[in-house]
């Protein structure tokens, strides 16, 4: 009863906004990439195939017959998601080779990050929440396994997966603060769908106990970690190399994953950052690719001399930014970053994804962004696995287990908007302090690994209990 009315309101709510999304498909690229597949369109290169994870071509045994490799389906819904199970799809390729991993998101952007992380022959969008387009997956990949990043729930996919026998696996399972009383509120829809989870793997004991709450069988909650302790930084970034080679003697402040009103709070506190050491240039990764056209505008509305990590042509009349450079190849009408320096006091837009990770590591001081607005935070661990001092603001619900580990060991400095500069200021100036601030970071990161393994190794057990390993 509760998927029958579930599915009245889904449809309904679609009869309501059709309008709207018929004018953003026809509007705006982002929402018509991909809308094949989220409607239940399985590409040809995963409908009764087994692919390379590398090329999507087929894999066939010597005889030269196809080889039916049972499949493992693992969600992770943008960014974020992608960079926390990139270690565990590596290990669950190394460990389980007897399966094939295949990885669908939801975003734009995690779709273009996975593409790039995994091989695009085995990653693909999401179907929406659709019965027919959900169908039309577990027909096609009949996987022996779902796994959801975080908690990716859904009515019909769970239900779908139930009624064939699929085990579904919640791994690095967390319930935000933000989250909590919405999902609260709404138990009684949950309750049917989380108790019959064949497992849940969760980041802390107090996302355990609200899973729990919600309807989890109690042993089928395992507390296991973050996976996004074990993330690395893999092969360093083009970006990075650049601006290492650009920079001289400079020095960074790397702010990532920044919202709107931060870049302007991080403007406005740059003259004094200055002070405090004039041999400086800073980095600006805002979170969302979408919002990269506005902090132009904002940089160039500062008068602040920037560039872009992107080629982006020529600069306009009387522009005097350097905001028609490029961190990346030369093309026609534009000046690379190869035969220009960073300046002191210049400050370099990267307009790129996945390439922040890797740019953190030259980071004198790394601001994590998300966190001076209420929006929850980003991850802190990103820059600390560099052993490089890390800055946050008050907001951090996202990541409270993350940084309450750090806060416990002194070994991440939380900010306000008004103190945001004297912060940032005396890790600059006192680099004794910095250094080990950052070591604290680090020694954290790495005592807190091992949630991937565990992982693996419990989605193994499960396998082997069913027969499938």
């Amino acid at each position: 009863m509760i998927l029958f009315l579930y599915n009245v309101a889904l449809l309904l709510a679609l009869v309501l906004a059709a309008p709207w999304w018929l004018w953003q498909m026809t509007t705006t690229q982002k929402y018509r990439e991909g809308l094949r597949e989220r409607l239940g369109g399985v590409p040809k290169r995963l409908s009764g195939r087994v692919l390379d994870a590398g090329t999507g071509h087929s894999v066939s045994s010597p005889s030269g017959r196809r080889v039916a490799k049972p499949v493992i389906w693992l969600h992770a819904v943008s960014v974020g998601e992608v960079l926390a199970v990139s270690r565990l799809v590596a290990e669950l390729d190394a460990g389980l080779p007897a399966y094939q991993v295949v990885i669908s998101t939801t975003t734009r952007t995690g779709q273009a990050l996975a593409r790039e992380r995994f091989g695009a022959g085995r990653v693909f969008y999401c179907p929406l929440d659709l019965p027919w387009a959900v169908a039309a997956y577990l027909k096609a990949l009949k996987p022996a396994m779902l796994v959801l990043a975080e908690t990716e729930f859904w009515p019909n996919l769970l239900s779908g997966c139930f009624r064939r026998g699929i085990d579904v696996v919640a791994v690095n399972a967390r319930i935000s603060d933000r989250s909590w009383p919405r999902y609260r509120q709404l138990r009684g829809l949950w309750l049917p769908f989380l108790s019959r989870l064949t497992a849940v793997l969760a980041q802390s004991e107090t996302d355990a106990r609200r899973l729990r709450t919600l309807g989890c069988a109690e042993g089928r909650v395992t507390v296991i970690g973050n996976l996004k302790f074990d993330v690395r930084a893999g092969e360093e970034a083009a970006a990075t190399r650049s601006l290492r080679e650009l920079a001289g003697g400079l020095r960074f402040v790397v702010a990532g994953s920044t919202l709107e009103g931060e870049e302007a709070m991080l403007l406005a506190a740059w003259p004094e950052l200055l002070k405090a050491d004039s041999k400086l240039a800073m980095v600006l990764a805002p979170r969302h690719p979408e919002r990269f056209g506005a902090v132009s505008e904002l940089l160039d509305r500062s008068g602040v001399s920037w560039r872009k990590r992107s080629s982006v042509g020529n600069a306009s009349p009387g522009n005097t930014s350097l905001g028609n450079t490029s961190l990346g190849n030369t093309s026609p009408g534009n000046t690379s970053l190869g035969t220009t320096s960073v300046a002191a006091g210049e400050i370099v837009l990267l307009d790129s994804i996945g390439e922040l990770a890797s740019v953190y590591s030259l980071a004198s001081v790394a601001f994590v962004g998300g966190s001076l607005v209420a929006a929850g935070g980003h991850n802190p661990l990103e820059p600390a696995q560099f052993g490089v001092p890390v800055v946050m603001g008050e907001h951090y619900a996202n990541f409270r287990a993350i940084v309450e580990a750090m806060r416990g060991r002194e070994a991440i400095a939380i900010t306000t908007p008004g103190e945001l500069v004297a912060t940032v200021a005396s890790l600059l100036r006192d680099q004794g302090v910095a250094k080990e601030l950052g070591e604290r970071g680090r020694k954290v990161f790495e005592e807190q690994a091992g949630a991937t393994a565990k992982t693996v190794t419990a989605i193994g057990e499960i396998l082997k209990g069913r027969g499938a390993a």
